[in-house]
């Protein structure tokens, strides 16, 4: 087949409404699906904004002497102010309201749904040894010298590192045993992959050594700071000692289970989805990109391999020219609107020289940078935020919903491929291909996770070897991440991709030869970063889906 006849049948697949690999009844302009209506209660819109704003505060812990507040104590007070809020919530007369505005109800409806499930089933304070240890490790990082302006600052953050452990020590009661092995690997080990952390030629080990480092560096540029880190420090070891001898105890499970899963997925996440959907939709989507990786690499055979960059030059050089390729494309092709005061935006993945060698994200965009520079940069992540920063919106202004932003990432990757980006970079082609298979083993290695039916290690060993290139650091970063944030965050780059085509194929139906791909993308990017359940619903006005979610079952 050849690649033109292959273009055409997925658009055929797209058009026809295949995108989402889900055989539904999706295109009917009216839902006959019974189910539960808007809520006719006594509350306005209005109050519906000033609710979610008074939401956003009551979130928020106690702050006791520069730590927050996980007690017991605090924690009940939480679920009760908790009710009176969903009480107001239910007392609202969205049955009257646009269909914008019962969007919006639906989007806080979720946020509290979510912090119920915070309080009652993810309970990190008390199941998650590495929520305090993710709070060490920022102030390690920090630059030396610090300015006499932000001195005290760093004190007094350096001085909350023991009263942060010590409420550790106090609050963890139910800990999970996959989040105490992980804690410890962060305590005591590099990542591997340096998220966020500045560059050492040998990387410290773990939260330890950068306590370690950033005291090294004070003896040399701010003495006057050695002490408080030294304290902080003698903290840490002090924890690190007690989650050594404490972590035999903590047998629990750190999945949420079935049950949970899919309550979740409904009422937080907002997907049309239950967990054994997904891992269908999951599986397909692995086995079309793969085979579609062995036919692209059958087609480029007697091209010379993609080498990676040698110099970091070379790589800098590379990126301007994928940012000015990319910039270029979706300005001629009109495939969406970038504002003119839109300038560089960067790159996700720096240049480094690991003795080691490359991780999985380096042996990519080293190669070519164009794959993450389109998640990630523009017209991906950075891009996307940049526009969402822009929002003055009451409800969906900071709002962030995880399938939304990761799943318009990933769209862009074979989107953009498929609207002809790459027709001239074949090898480049099967990059995004490898990325594609990337997105597509998390959804299995999350859903697992969180059933309870794969550790952390096993998600490793199933992700490596199914993605070529693929390194145990960034599948063991990956696994964590999906594995301690909101379940279902691994999987919302495949899932939330698959809404959006269905979405795209749902408007170029409906709107036939006046379909246009710049206004759909600009169309879609100034709803929010909102569920695209919702989304579909607002701009297209089908309810087949959100005709399900207006009915709140039991927690």
């Amino acid at each position: 087949m050849t690649r033109t006849k292959m273009v055409a049948l997925l658009g055929l697949g797209i058009l026809l409404g295949l995108g989402s690999g889900c055989s539904r009844e999706a295109t009917a302009e009216v839902s006959t699906i019974p189910t539960a209506s808007p809520p006719s209660g006594s509350g306005t819109y209005d109050d519906l904004v000033a609710l979610n704003r008074e939401f956003r505060t009551f979130q928020r812990p106690a702050v006791i002497d520069g730590v927050a507040d996980y007690s017991d104590q605090a924690m009940a007070e939480k679920r009760q102010g908790l009710q009176v809020f969903r009480g107001r919530l239910e007392d609202m007369n969205a049955a009257d309201w646009s269909r914008t505005e019962q969007v919006d109800y639906l989007v806080v409806r979720s946020i509290v749904d979510g912090y119920e499930f915070q309080l009652e089933v993810l309970k990190p304070w008390a199941r998650d040894p590495g929520f305090y240890v993710d709070q060490l490790m920022r102030v390690a990082f920090t630059d030396l010298p610090v300015r006499a302006g932000r001195l005290d600052n760093l004190r007094s953050r350096l001085q909350a590192v023991p009263r942060i452990l010590q409420s550790a020590v106090d609050n963890l009661d139910e800990g999970a045993a996959d989040y105490a092995r992980l804690a410890l690997h962060n305590l005591e080990n590099a990542d591997g992959v340096g998220h966020g952390h500045p560059y050492r030629e040998v990387p410290p080990a773990g939260v330890l050594g950068w306590y370690e480092d950033f005291r090294l560096r004070a003896v040399q540029q701010q003495p006057e700071l050695e002490s408080d880190i030294e304290a902080a420090q003698e903290a840490v070891r002090s924890f690190h000692g007690w989650l050594q001898e404490n972590s035999p105890r903590m047998t629990g499970d750190a999945g949420v289970g079935r049950e949970h899963f899919n309550w979740y997925l409904k009422h937080v996440k907002l997907m049309p989805y239950t967990v054994d959907e997904l891992l269908v939709l999951g599986q397909r989507e692995f086995e079309r990109l793969t085979a579609f990786l062995a036919l692209e690499r059958h087609q480029n055979r007697d091209l010379p391999e993609l080498e990676p960059a040698a110099t970091a030059d070379e790589y800098q050089a590379r990126i301007a020219d994928a940012d000015r390729h990319i910039r270029g494309f979706l300005v001629e092709e009109e495939i969406l609107t970038i504002p003119e005061d839109v300038g560089r935006l960067g790159t996700n993945v720096p240049w480094i020289v690991r003795p080691q060698g490359r991780n999985f994200w380096e042996e990519i965009q080293y190669r070519d940078p164009r794959p993450d520079h389109v998640h990630a940069v523009i017209p991906g992540h950075r891009f996307d935020g940049l526009l969402a920063g822009r929002s003055d919106h009451p409800i969906r202004a900071g709002y962030s919903d995880g399938a939304r932003v990761e799943g318009w990432g990933y769209y862009l990757e074979e989107a953009l491929m498929q609207a002809g980006l790459l027709d001239d970079l074949p090898r480049t082609r099967e990059l995004y291909y490898l990325f594609g298979i990337k997105r597509a083993v998390r959804v299995y290695a999350d859903i697992m996770m969180q059933l309870n039916q794969l550790s952390v290690e096993q998600a490793v060993d199933y992700m490596v070897e199914r993605v070529p290139f693929l390194d145990e650091n960034v599948a063991r970063v990956d696994a964590e991440i999906y594995l301690r944030r909101p379940p279902g965050y691994g999987l919302s780059y495949m899932i939330g991709g698959l809404q959006i085509h269905e979405l795209l194929a749902d408007r170029a139906r409906q709107l036939g030869d006046d379909f246009t791909l710049g206004s759909f993308h600009d169309d879609f990017l100034s709803a929010g970063r909102i569920p695209v359940a919702l989304i579909r619903w607002e701009m297209t006005g089908l309810d087949d889906e959100v005709a399900k979610l207006w009915k709140r079952d039991p927690f």
